[in-house]
């Protein structure tokens, strides 16, 4: 039977590899102690000591706040429908 895929969330991901690179405990300690394998673990450390830069560049902060404005949006035009079909209903005489 195989196995289920497991998906860590990025705060898991990134807790566990600042462990990495402080160096405190080695990998295996690290993989037995969050129960994830110990490639794993090593391939998480490389990929923040590689990416690590990009959390303090401007890019990031604009992303996000280009995902937000976009939400906003989002949020009014579910909004502008609702309001339209509680008035059709209301108008037309429809009961839920």
């Amino acid at each position: 039977m195989a196995r289920k895929r497991t998906n860590r969330s990025k705060d898991f991901k990134f807790k566990v590899a600042i462990e990495a690179v402080k160096g405190e405990k080695q990998i295996a300690e690290i993989a037995e102690e969050y129960s994830v394998h110990p490639n794993q673990v090593s391939q998480w450390k490389k990929q923040l000591l590689e990416n690590g830069s990009a959390l303090f560049s401007p890019i990031a902060g604009n992303a996000e706040k280009e995902h937000e404005a976009e939400l906003e949006k989002l949020y009014k035009t579910v909004g502008k429908q609702q309001v339209t079909i509680d008035w059709l209903k209301k108008n037309l005489g429809i009961k839920d």
